[in-house]
């Protein structure tokens, strides 16, 4: 059921999903764009109303397959698995696409995966199917599946009540579980697209005088996120560089809300060599650390293919909204770690 709770979670959460616009901005402004995703943020806009609509018919009606019987089940199956893969394709959260795959596995008997198999373990299986003599009484293994089959079948019922209910309702919760063991929960990821993409650039200069104007400021770049205009959008599937979408999830928000990211500028300040590891370069390496580090705020856009920034090597346009966070030094930030209790980070 996390197709259709899924699917109404788009309907009444953003309007560009009832205006079957919301492909228009997906791939620029997802956490970790491919190189495809590029090529598929300037498709005709009547391609993205197809693909909104496709979307809105596997998630709103395809999960219902599963009661239609044996062939609906494994179409269901079918459909759900190559929506997922065309998702990993576009450059999605495809660590979330493969594993939302695992379930569509049930989808599929014994008879229709026979064709892996050689042709004895399918006639074996074949066996093993077929319905014993009439009248033939259960053994006491079976009754007792049943049983625990049905009854925890009733549980999931049972406790599956609230979360209707809240699914029906104009003002449902998300993201939120409705008893002690976590067995049912609401789940709300992907309610609303975001229009606009923005990214937090971190910057370091080796000037006395964060302030002086002449002060060179370098970019230490990440190793999936967009930074460096030049640079192409990353392929990792399935793989997941968590430090990546932390600062696509921060670049929504203030630095006050993410203290983390004024840590990670501490780390880098003592170029700590843990954190280092997790960014593609260091614009520092090999010389002395960086005096101060600072966080810049852009707003980043595809660029137009054939257009003048793609004929020059740009993957991507950005214009500086603001500062996100001020120049900080290590010694300005040792009371900053302290009233945190954190580890001071002490340069090698």
């Amino acid at each position: 059921w996390l197709c259709p709770r899924e699917g109404l979670i788009k309907i009444r959460g953003d309007r560009c999903w009832r205006e079957l616009t919301c492909m228009d901005y997906h791939y620029e402004t997802q956490p970790v764009p491919n190189p495809i995703s590029y090529f598929m943020h300037h498709s005709p806009w009547w391609f993205h109303r197809f693909e909104t609509l496709v979307n809105h018919f596997i998630e709103l009606l395809v999960p219902f397959f599963l009661l239609l019987g044996r062939r609906m089940c494994i179409l269901h199956g079918l459909l759900q698995m190559l929506f997922q893969v065309l998702l990993i394709i576009s450059g999605n959260l495809s660590f979330l696409n493969w594993l939302t795959m695992v379930p569509s596995i049930a989808c599929f008997d014994d008879a229709s995966l026979g064709l892996l198999f050689g042709s004895r373990l399918r006639e074996r299986v074949a066996r093993m199917q077929l319905p014993g003599p009439e009248g033939e009484r259960l053994s006491l293994g079976s009754c007792v599946r049943r049983v625990l089959n049905i009854s925890l079948g009733l549980l999931i019922i049972y406790l599956s009540i609230p979360v209707v209910l809240n699914l029906l309702n104009s003002r449902q919760v998300m993201n939120t579980s409705f008893n002690p063991l976590r067995i049912v929960n609401t789940y709300g990821a992907f309610g609303s697209i975001t229009k606009e993409r923005t990214e937090v650039i971190l910057q370091g200069t080796a000037s006395l005088d964060p302030n002086d104007p002449t002060a060179v400021w370098e970019e230490f770049e990440f190793k999936c996120k967009p930074g460096d205009l030049r640079r192409r959008p990353c392929l990792i599937s399935p793989y997941h560089y968590r430090l990546d979408w932390l600062m696509w999830f921060a670049a929504f928000q203030t630095y006050e809300q993410n203290e983390w990211i004024i840590h990670l500028a501490g780390k880098l300040l003592a170029q700590e060599e843990e954190t280092l590891s997790l960014l593609a370069t260091n614009p520092f390496a090999g010389r002395d650390p960086p005096r101060w580090i600072r966080g810049e705020h852009f707003k980043y856009k595809f660029s137009q293919p054939g257009g003048k920034h793609a004929s020059d090597g740009k993957w991507w346009i950005r214009k500086r909204i603001g500062p996100y966070f001020p120049p900080v030094n290590l010694q300005g930030l040792r009371k900053f770690f302290k009233d945190r209790n954190w580890p001071y980070p002490v340069r090698d």
